[in-house]
């Protein structure tokens, strides 16, 4: 019965020590492959971040001649439509032209110094000061090239302006203005490679064109 009672007991402690001795080997083959597993794929994970944010940085700060080109041309067209707006304080006689001058003002000066930024980053001429003593606001003061410029007589006879005469004028001289920057900005979105100035080319076509549904509106046109 001892006897027994004894070889029971030692088969017990002998499985028990078994399986304590398998699960230590699997507990120690889970930890070393679960580390080196890990810290694999963790270093293969990283290196693709790293690969991904490179390529993405490269392609966002990629430009071509075209992006040069809108910028270079729209900052003086900014400018003019800038010089424009200004002219509305004291001059309009419409609440609602003044406004509106008001917004072309605060929207196209930042524009202008965003673009500023991109042709400095990238080495290029930038545009100095604004459109000239002969109000064109082209390079030079010539404005060929650039859609929707108002020569120096339009920019004259819209100083001279005040009243009733002014708001017409002004919306007048302003749709045609600012069809001209959509033209550009559509090109822009066409042939541009630079993202920042293709979004930029967007946001342009947007506004403006709400702009001039708005102006057409005020002259009787919409």
């Amino acid at each position: 019965m001892t006897s027994t009672r004894s070889l029971v007991r030692r088969a017990a402690l002998g499985a028990t020590a078994l399986a304590a001795a398998f699960l230590l080997a699997a507990c120690g083959s889970e930890d070393g492959g679960s580390g080196t597993g890990s810290g694999t794929s963790a270093s293969a994970t990283d290196k693709a971040d790293k690969t991904d944010k490179a390529g993405s940085e490269a392609t966002a700060g990629a430009h071509n001649d075209q992006d040069v080109s809108f910028a270079q041309d729209m900052i003086p067209h900014h400018q003019q439509a800038v010089q424009m707006a200004k002219m509305a304080k004291g001059r309009a006689s419409s609440a609602e032209v003044e406004d509106l001058a008001s917004r072309i003002e605060k929207a196209q000066d930042p524009e202008i110094e965003t673009m500023s930024g991109w042709l400095e980053s990238w080495g290029e001429d930038v545009p100095s000061g604004m459109p000239g003593m002969d109000h064109s606001g082209g390079h030079g003061g010539d404005s060929s090239g650039m859609p929707g410029m108002m020569d120096a007589k339009d920019m004259d006879k819209l100083m001279a302006a005040s009243g009733k005469g002014f708001d017409t004028m002004f919306l007048t001289m302003m749709v045609e203005h600012h069809e001209g920057a959509v033209e550009m900005a559509t090109t822009e979105q066409e042939k541009g490679q630079y993202g920042p100035a293709k979004k930029l080319a967007g946001d342009i076509i947007t506004v403006q064109n709400a702009e001039i549904e708005e102006m057409n509106e005020l002259l009787g046109k919409g």
